[in-house]
């Protein structure tokens, strides 16, 4: 089969989920991901394997062509991507393509070829790319394998540390006045786009604000106190998205003077209580945050209205002897200023 040909079933595809989205919607990625399967199976000659490896890139393999899914319940065509070292990557795949089911806005569902889709690379704790999808009216973006210079093909066939020399350049010409701490040349793939400063440097607004971010997207802080790593990815997304420094990253929720500021009285469940005073700005950032931070955080797209309720499920799976839900964010008041 031709790429021609190919296209032509990715358009028929397109236009038959995108009756189905602006009718019904879908809800979250795996729903749409198995419509898409279900379609191409109907409308092409190929096989189709349901049951491929979750993390296999791309999400579905049709002979020398291969489709990866991508879907957000927002207003926007871009979103995070796979990592840059494609560990699980589809080797008989020749060409690939992006279907990409937006559900924000006006409801819709586009494809594009995937080197071209490319625009950019987050370089928070694994390299990630980013995508686009861009309609035929739109101002066309440059790829980001044009932008550095070098052929996806070409890019994805070398090792990591090539692979970061190109992204260390590509780096700098996107922050040319900034002092980015990982550009030196080394094989470390923790990286940062923000320039170093120190938590306790901070204001409090600041401080406030950064925890209620950190708590948000990493739910696991309500484990118990004596779980390890449970702070980790709370300090990675700090340090990756901010350039914030923790030193003492369990004082940023089970201290005393963050979970009882007044020094009124002891006890109790520290973390509980420093999320209880952090509830506006957990629902603040519920409603500011990208969600292509859920979708690397959580591992999965949230509407902004549904974040809370969500969180609130993640944790009472993750907390021991206490439930976050019987006792945090009973009261929604909060009321979005910015929109008054």
């Amino acid at each position: 089969m031709e790429k021609t040909d190919f296209e032509e079933i990715l358009d028929e595809c397109c236009k038959i989920l995108t009756a189905e989205a602006q009718e019904k919607g879908f809800k979250d990625p795996k729903e749409f991901e198995n419509r898409v399967r279900e379609v191409l199976k109907k409308i092409s000659p190929f096989e189709i394997n349901f049951n491929s490896p979750a993390q296999a890139f791309p999400d579905i393999a049709m002979g020398e062509f291969g489709v990866e899914v991508k879907f957000t319940l927002a207003d926007t065509w871009r979103c995070v991507a796979n990592s840059i070292l494609e560990t699980q990557r589809v080797e008989s795949v020749k060409h690939i393509y992006i279907v990409f089911g937006k559900m924000g806005g006006h409801p819709k569902v586009r494809w594009g070829n995937w080197e071209d889709s490319v625009i950019h690379v987050r370089t928070s704790h694994v390299p990630r790319f980013e995508v686009e999808i861009q309609g035929i009216e739109e101002k066309p973006k440059k790829s980001l394998f044009k932008q550095m210079g070098i052929s996806y093909d070409d890019f994805r066939s070398l090792n990591i540390s090539d692979k970061m020399k190109y992204i260390r350049a590509y780096a700098r010409k996107v922050h040319p006045n900034e002092h980015l701490w990982w550009l030196e040349d080394s094989d470390s793939e923790i990286h940062t786009t923000e320039q170093a400063r120190l938590y306790t440097s901070l204001s409090q607004e600041e401080k406030d604000r950064y925890r209620a971010e950190a708590a948000l997207l990493c739910p696991e802080i309500v484990k118990s106190g004596r779980s390890r790593n449970k702070y980790d990815k709370m300090v990675v997304f700090l340090l990756t998205y901010y350039g914030i420094v923790c030193h003492q990253a369990r004082d940023l929720f089970s201290a005393g003077s963050v979970a009882n500021p007044e020094n009124d009285d002891e006890g109790g469940n520290y973390i509980e209580r420093a999320l209880k005073l952090l509830e506006r700005d957990m629902e603040k950032a519920a409603q500011s945050l990208s969600d292509r931070l859920f979708e690397e955080y959580w591992g999965e797209s949230c509407a902004p209205e549904k974040r809370i309720n969500r969180w609130l499920e993640k944790a009472d799976s993750l907390a021991t002897n206490w439930k976050p839900s019987e006792s945090l964010f009973l009261k929604r008041e909060f009321v979005d200023t910015d929109k008054k």
